[in-house]
């Protein structure tokens, strides 16, 4: 193996005489961001690996063992002792195979039965937003009461008191006055994540640097003050690498003065029923130093996004002329701004809804069988549709010097322009012969999109629940590291 992973990609490209934007369009990326790769200037995400070992007819394995090895060649070629470090890597590897391969016959968190059912589990969360903890338990038919619970903002405030049982002596508006002694003995168990603004891969990531870094230190004083049998810090995957690794190595050195036997993992929420591609990191810390935890297998995902869709929308749901062609330009569907009737949903964000990112639902129109009725929805379609001058132009195969090939109503869609709204031949741009509506997430279906049921209440707007949902945890992601580790068995004497 002497050729680095994008040398090997280049070098298939040019065995099968693929030029760059060939490859690059059937993969879904940029011709330029496919150019970096190819000089390993930048990584390629194992998401396009599939589509990747297609063009390029070859097989996964290969692909990864490029990709791989081209990673440890990067982290290693200065280094003249790269011998006893792969040594002791394989070692490490092999040990850590075996135990997976012995937790492979653990019993599956989904059978799992609580030992103690009847028990009543005292609860304090942080950073609460909608709840994400308290309707797990809902969910699993526990009893709980709920110590305290606490969030900045009001809306929150209202939507958690709408949906659950707390005094509002026990509500606080700021982390900062919560006095974690006077629930010391009385707390099973405490859930938090500080805004994850500081941390995402998506904000500016000052992190510790930014004041609001400094919340986290509040979670902590409170373990340390309040003293829960067990805790649960949930956080953005890209807390792990912030900083170089610094960032969280100071969490865990904190978490490490508390004295307790904590453990970490990045999760997605696809691989726990919902169908959100949605990675978090979730830090759970034990109290009892005996306790030996694994995280809970991910499981097979049996649902499609569209299962979680409302039969009925409001019109105001559905995109304009303007929200159609931004929603649909290459620039975001490349970098997975946004996204058209996909299987599993990308990550829900807070502001999504109000800026033209995230999921999108496609419906085809439904024509009365009669024709008995004429919709202004009708009309208003209308401008979608070409003339017949411009209808002429995109279905010709092209100029002298310019051929394309013409073709409509593909299955496979070519990849979409940012210039789409500018109509080029169809041997370019997409188009299709029937007429419909694109729209975007109603707050219910984001809401279970996040695990929660059609019995939560909204009492807030659709622009503050669409930002409550996007800053929630996923609920059933919470329900298996509950079953997992048999919360009862937890809960105070």
């Amino acid at each position: 193996m002497e050729v680095t992973f994008g040398e090997y990609i280049k070098q298939r490209r040019s065995e099968l005489g693929y030029p760059l934007r060939k490859v690059a369009s059937h993969i879904d990326i940029d011709q330029s961001t496919l150019g970096k790769v190819e000089k390993n200037e930048r990584s390629l995400s194992v998401e396009h690996f599939e589509n990747l070992c297609e063009i390029l007819q070859t097989d996964k394995k290969t692909l990864l063992n490029y990709h791989y090895s081209s990673k440890i060649i990067e982290e290693l070629k200065e280094y003249p002792e790269y011998k006893e470090v792969l040594n002791i890597v394989n070692e490490q590897l092999a040990y850590q195979i075996q135990k997976q391969e012995s937790f492979k016959f653990l019993q599956d968190w989904r059978e799992k039965e609580f030992s103690n059912p009847n028990a009543t589990i005292k609860i304090g969360t942080m950073f609460s937003g909608i709840g994400a903890i308290e309707y797990a338990f809902e969910r699993l038919n526990l009893k709980t009461e709920i110590q305290f619970a606490s969030d900045i903002d009001n809306f929150a405030k209202q939507s958690y008191f709408a949906n659950y049982k707390i005094k509002e002596e026990n509500w606080y508006n700021d982390v900062c006055n919560i006095d974690g002694n006077k629930y010391k003995g009385k707390l099973d168990i405490l859930v938090g994540g500080s805004p994850c603004q500081s941390f995402s891969m998506v904000g500016k990531r000052k992190g510790f640097d930014d004041t609001r870094g400094t919340l986290f230190y509040e979670f902590a004083r409170v373990v340390k003050e309040s003293q829960p049998n067990v805790f649960i810090f949930e956080n953005v995957k890209g807390l792990l690498n912030h900083d170089n690794g610094n960032t969280f190595e100071t969490i865990k050195a904190t978490f490490d003065e508390l004295g307790y036997k904590y453990f970490y993992q990045v999760l997605n929420a696809k691989n726990f029923g919902i169908p959100q591609h949605r990675e978090r990191i979730f830090v759970v810390g034990f109290k009892d130093n005996s306790i030996d935890f694994q995280f809970p297998e991910g499981i097979t995902l049996e649902h499609k996004m569209q299962d979680f869709l409302e039969d009925y929308t409001d019109s105001k749901y559905y995109l304009k002329e303007k929200g159609v062609k931004f929603v649909t330009s290459s620039k975001n569907r490349a970098k997975r701004y946004t996204q058209i009737n996909g299987e599993i949903a990308l990550c829900q964000k807070a502001n999504q809804q109000f800026n033209w990112h995230g999921d999108f639902v496609f419906e085809e129109e439904i024509e009365s069988k009669f024709n008995e009725f004429v919709f202004d929805v009708n009309e208003v379609e209308e401008k979608y549709y070409l003339s017949e001058k411009t209808k002429d132009y995109v279905l010709s195969s092209g100029t002298k010097t310019f051929k394309t090939s013409v073709k409509t109503d593909l299955e496979v869609a070519r990849p979409l322009l940012q210039s789409m709204h500018k109509m080029h031949r169809s041997g370019v741009d997409n188009y299709v012969t029937h007429s419909g509506r694109i729209r975007k997430l109603t707050p219910k279906e984001c809401l279970r999109l996040m695990g929660f049921r059609d019995d939560f209440k909204q009492v807030v707007s659709d622009t503050q629940m669409y930002r409550q949902a996007g800053n929630s945890i996923v609920v059933d992601v919470l329900i298996a590291l509950l079953k997992q580790m048999d919360i009862t068995k937890l809960a105070s004497k």
